[in-house]
């Protein structure tokens, strides 16, 4: 069945079954490779994208349940590196093995967008659902910080095309 899905500010028809999880659709159908399979279940956070502003598990997203709204992935927070919690993460280092760090940078950029300057008990609430088998927790969680200082920090560096497809 045919579904229309507006990613990373691109619209795009993809003929897939519409209980198709959206993981599969973005890596196997699309090659969006950013966006990790975990768990499977919703429950590591590998998996997080963006759908209408809000950061949900794309592996417990159906395809039908998207269609027609704004998702975004972490190839859609820049394509240069230049997002501030990407260059965060680069500059403190956080990731080791990195399989984690889409979906971490995803539910960060969700929680910057709802809290712009987040407590440390922000950050550990929003973040809690994130699994990372480095345990890179403390450095994750001071990029956030830093992303959040920086000065080129606003809405539309955070989420630039949730921002742009809402307007």
């Amino acid at each position: 069945m045919p579904f229309t899905l507006n990613i990373n500010g691109k619209s795009v028809t993809v003929d897939v079954p519409a209980e198709m999880p959206l993981l599969w659709v973005l890596r196997d159908v699309l090659d969006l490779r950013a966006t990790k399979f975990g768990c499977g279940l919703g429950q590591c956070g590998a998996c997080t994208v963006h759908v209408r502003g809000n950061a949900v598990r794309s592996c417990q997203t159906t395809v039908s349940a998207a269609a027609g709204a704004p998702i975004v992935t972490l190839e859609g927070l820049s394509t240069d590196g230049s997002h501030p919690l990407q260059r965060a993460w680069e500059e403190l280092d956080v990731p080791q093995c990195g399989y984690c760090q889409a979906g971490q940078i995803m539910t960060a950029a969700a929680l910057l967008r709802r809290t712009p300057h987040p407590t440390d008990a922000d950050i550990d609430l929003a973040m809690s659902g994130n699994l990372c088998r480095c345990a890179t927790y403390v450095r994750i969680r001071e990029a956030i910080h830093r992303a959040a200082n920086d000065a080129t920090n606003t809405a539309d560096a955070i989420t630039p095309e949730i921002v742009t497809a809402e307007r």
